[in-house]
């Protein structure tokens, strides 16, 4: 199993949605005293004087934290309705619906496991979650402010459906903010998808270093979660999915491999 996450990003998508579907459910059935709430990569800033202020019971997860909050703290959140497309574990929703206080904030996944486990454990006001697939988001149009996206879209059949969808669901002028890993080659096609689907760049930002800091950082309690939660024949396909030191997945923002990048837009 550990060659196919280390090749995960390079398989086609047919491959890959189920992949993350299975992978959510091993994380339910190992993790059962509920010690993982965010699945991406992380992100730190060593020139940052002043890191953003968290709860004690949200330091553990702060350089996971500190990526949501870089793709989301540019956009207007405070009463706004927020739809975040891929919640995974729902830690992101949380931490955005407890700090930046939206109207609403409604978290979508795929997997119908992640979304139970997230309607049962988050209990924030405002906060849901509900099941559904990025193509096809179960929506009305124009029913949100602010949609955003961190790190899920590989696993998409189709990018310029998803961001069809994207488009529909948001009012006019609402943000879009957008982040995940891609290689070098993919950054131009990406561009013109998003032009395309109908969206104005507002800023685009190389946060490739700030993602191997942010793991770099966080490498140690990654490795520990792994090795009290995970049965021995699965450690390595763990490590290499949570991007751990010394991984193929870890060293790939740091050998041009792959590149992050975090996108704010605006619908036309």
């Amino acid at each position: 199993m550990s060659i196919l996450i280390k090749k995960y990003c390079e398989m086609p998508s047919t491959i890959r949605k189920p992949m993350w579907q299975v992978w959510h459910k091993l994380l339910i059935r190992f993790d059962k005293d509920v010690a993982v709430h965010f699945m991406n990569y992380g992100y730190d800033d060593p020139s940052q004087i002043n890191p953003i202020q968290l709860k004690k019971v949200d330091e553990p997860n702060r350089y996971c934290i500190q990526l949501y909050d870089h793709v989301v703290r540019k956009a207007t959140i405070e009463n706004k309705d927020v739809l975040e497309v891929g919640s995974g574990r729902g830690g992101g929703a949380s931490y955005i619906a407890r700090y930046f206080k939206p109207k609403s904030y409604t978290g979508l996944d795929i997997s119908g496991s992640i979304i139970d486990f997230c309607n049962r454990y988050y209990n924030v006001p405002g906060l849901s979650f509900v099941r559904g697939i990025a193509e096809n988001l179960p929506f009305e149009d124009q029913s949100f402010d602010v949609l955003v996206n961190v790190e899920s879209a590989r696993c998409y059949s189709s990018l310029d459906t998803f961001f069809n969808e994207v488009s529909r669901v948001l009012r006019d002028k609402g943000s879009f903010l957008f982040a995940d890993m891609m290689s070098p080659k993919e950054l131009p096609i990406i561009r013109k998808k998003l032009n395309k689907a109908g969206f104005t760049l507002l800023s685009e930002t190389d946060i490739t270093k700030n993602v191997a800091h942010g793991l770099n950082k966080d490498s140690g309690r990654r490795e520990e979660l792994i090795q009290d939660k995970v049965p021995g024949f699965l450690k390595k396909s763990f490590a290499q999915f949570a991007g751990a030191k010394g991984t193929d997945r870890h060293s790939s923002f740091t050998n041009g491999k792959f590149i992050y990048i975090s996108f704010m837009l605006i619908k036309k």
